[in-house]
């Protein structure tokens, strides 16, 4: 959801733009009709805004952005897009637009970006995007995560931390880790995909910090941002019990060792599928060596 955003974060940094990115700060929205109001928040940006036309963008999966409309002055509906169901606002004392999409239909499924242009150098101008928000059609109830925990794991020199995650709905969710309560940590840091079990509607995730074994009386948090609410833990308070033991609302306590179980049998997957790829292209060279020798063999 949020490549999009990473990409042109990385070309505003280039030309020192960064702060500029609009900020959508709902991750998600779940609803099964009626009408959606998503907001876009434009605290940073310079000039006048009363005068910067507001693009708002949807983008479908497996697809890329499409424009929906834009605002500058009045709204224009892009061609695709039935103009009675969408209304856009723009508050400019609070430096704010919202778009209304009225009667929602499960065709509206995708996430919505914001957009405006800047020019920052020359005649070169730049689209900002906003971070994003994913409008979700569906009458299924929104679920916490009904297990927050951190595990560690001391290996060599160095401290491993996983934050686990599990049972929410929907997949939806923003996991960072913090040393002490604001001060951000960004390196280090491996984070999976969220998944879920067949039988299930109900998604998990796990992020990994390391950090040098020196570090390991610092206090790291993990936070988490979801459509039903934050939350934050540091892994003094989780617990760091080996086995499996009662847990209330689900039953039990997420086994550590099963996490590592389940790396240590993806990346032997991987491994074993590059060695076999490895082992077809030797193959196939051997072939390409062995066919001309062959003809040769026939013509004498």
């Amino acid at each position: 959801m949020l490549l999009l955003a990473a990409l042109v974060s990385t070309a505003a940094w280039s030309c020192g733009f960064a702060q500029q990115i609009p900020l959508q700060s709902r991750l998600s929205i779940t609803k099964s009709k009626g009408s959606v109001r998503l907001e876009c928040r434009f605290n940073d940006i310079s000039g006048d805004f009363d005068g910067t036309s507001i693009h708002w963008y949807q983008q479908k999966a497996n697809k890329g952005p499409e424009r929906i409309l834009y605002l500058a002055g009045t709204k224009k509906v892009d061609e695709g897009f039935q103009e009675h169901r969408y209304r856009v606002e723009k508050f400019s004392s609070q430096k704010l637009c919202i778009l209304t999409i009225n009667d929602v239909i499960p065709d509206d499924t995708g996430t919505y970006y914001c957009a405006y242009c800047q020019n920052v150098l020359w005649s070169t101008w730049i689209k900002y995007f906003g971070t994003g928000t994913k409008l979700i059609i569906s009458n299924k109830a929104l679920s916490q995560p009904s297990n927050f925990e951190i595990l560690q794991k001391k290996h060599k020199n160095q401290m491993t931390y996983v934050c686990l995650i599990e049972q929410f709905y929907p997949e939806v969710i923003r996991v960072t880790w913090t040393e002490g309560e604001n001060q951000k940590v960004t390196e280090n840091i491996v984070k999976g995909e969220a998944w879920r079990r067949t039988e299930e509607d109900k998604y998990s995730i796990s992020s990994w910090l390391t950090v040098p074994e020196e570090n390991k009386d610092k206090k790291y948090f993990c936070n988490y941002e979801h459509e039903s609410g934050k939350r934050s833990l540091t892994k003094q308070d989780s617990s760091q019990k080996e086995e499996c033991t009662p847990y209330p609302g689900n039953g039990t306590v997420f086994n550590r060792d099963h996490l590592y179980h389940r790396t240590a049998y993806l990346v032997y997957i991987v491994l074993l599928l590059k060695s076999s790829m490895y082992y077809l292209i030797v193959l196939f060279f051997i072939y390409r060596a062995w066919a001309p020798t062959k003809q040769r063999g026939k013509k004498a």
